[in-house]
């Protein structure tokens, strides 16, 4: 009764506020809808990899992504994984019964302790499962947290089950009177990157080919990068004269650019193919298409990410490469992907280089294949890291759909 009591009385006290109407800027689509609310930006990534991963399994599911203005600005273009995202502004009740009328979620799945009470209560009045996910202890301690324990405990109450990151936030949970059985305890919630699809049988010939022979990637290489990716190259064979670099465009309508600066380089290089032998004069290969960035991820022990050097430039998702054992280096330029980088850089997984100079030097160090499998050994301990979490989600989602379906067929 008492928790029924304080959030009747929130509610009534949010309907004092004064809120315009909002207007949903998309159609519901037909079929399962799982909504995923984002209270940061590695959150915000992680269950990008996350309702992609849910979609590959279920066709027709549709992933709306929702943030928190409060906790960090949202994402200026639409997530991979996602088909609509926007701020939450709002936990006016009228708000949030327009917000639940219209997209009529099949579950959702709610990161940290920033909760909304309403929209929770509101969600779990209509019977909408809901998972709450990378619970931080710190983020249960907040003066609002204080101040309305009981609320707090009301809407914890409304999740079926409760992911946290470590003993200390399991604690906090169970002064709440949450009970053991809905205390997931695991890592932190982060995405990854399944692997990328090869050809064995051109990477089996690619392997022959280079026969030990030192290799390094430029992977989604702009034109403005073209020849600062050429210098770097030239200073680094100085030092390693059989060192062969592969280039990967971000646009293939470059390449007509990239043949004319290498041609002018001086540079030995070939147009590769899928099932070509690279001959051993050869200095640097052509990669014409993206299709084949998972062959050379594994084929190269040390990937530069490009579309990162150049100002203006948003940099690439580096947790393909990682994931496929290469060492990586990147540019200053990763404003999309800056999270991802950060954690790889801190695992001493990756580093950031700022021009071609320092590109070449960073090279030859880091082609050592003893630092190369130092840094790639790092990466794929991050990147594997909530595999664990990802694969158990996925799993408990698929099931609360699937219970769905039953009640529909049975009803």
């Amino acid at each position: 009764m008492k928790r029924n009591l304080s959030l009747k009385a929130y509610r009534a006290l949010s309907r004092r506020k004064v809120q315009s109407a909002s207007t949903p800027h998309a159609l519901r689509p037909p079929g399962e809808l799982v909504w995923a609310h984002a209270t940061s930006e590695t959150r915000l990534s992680a269950l990008c990899d996350l309702g992609a991963r849910l979609k590959s399994q279920r066709p027709g599911l549709s992933l709306l992504l929702t943030t928190d203005p409060q906790m960090f600005h949202p994402p200026q273009r639409l997530p991979d994984g996602a088909n609509w995202t926007y701020p939450l502004i709002s936990d006016h009740p009228d708000i949030v019964g327009q917000f639940l009328a219209h997209w009529q979620p099949d579950a959702g799945l709610w990161t940290g302790g920033h909760l909304m009470p309403n929209l929770i209560g509101m969600a779990s009045e209509q019977k909408i499962p809901l998972i709450l996910l990378d619970a931080e202890a710190n983020e249960f301690q907040t003066r609002q947290h204080r101040w309305f324990r009981e609320l707090t405990r009301t809407s914890l109450l409304c999740f079926q089950s409760i992911t946290t990151n470590g003993p200390a936030a399991a604690k906090l949970l169970h002064s709440y009177g949450i009970p053991d059985n809905k205390i997931i305890i695991s890592t932190r919630l982060s995405d990854g990157a399944p692997p990328m699809p090869c050809d064995e049988y051109s990477l089996a010939i690619v392997t022959q080919s280079l026969a030990g022979q030192p290799v390094w990637l430029a992977a989604n290489v702009q034109a403005s990068e073209i020849d600062a990716i050429i210098k770097a190259h030239r200073n680094a064979i100085r030092f390693s004269h059989r060192l062969l670099l592969v280039v990967v465009l971000s646009d293939t309508r470059d390449y007509a650019q990239l043949e004319s600066a290498l041609s002018f380089s001086g540079l030995r290089y070939c147009d590769w193919q899928p099932g070509y032998i690279i001959e051993d004069n050869i200095q640097v290969v052509i990669a014409r298409t993206p299709d084949d960035l998972g062959l050379w991820f594994r084929a190269a022990p040390l990937t530069f990410m490009a579309s990162s050097l150049a100002p203006g430039s948003k940099g690439c998702g580096p947790f393909e490469a990682a994931a496929l054992g290469s060492a990586i280096l990147y540019g200053p330029y990763v404003s999309d992907h800056l999270p991802a980088y950060s954690r790889l850089a801190a695992a001493g997984a990756a580093r950031t280089v700022r021009d071609a100079d320092g590109l070449g030097s960073a090279v030859v160090q880091l082609i050592a294949p003893d630092n190369s499998a130092t840094m790639a050994l790092a990466g794929w301990e991050v990147v594997t890291e909530s595999a664990h979490l990802t694969d158990s989600l996925v799993d408990q989602v698929q099931d609360i759909l699937d219970l769905g379906e039953a009640s529909l067929a049975r009803s």
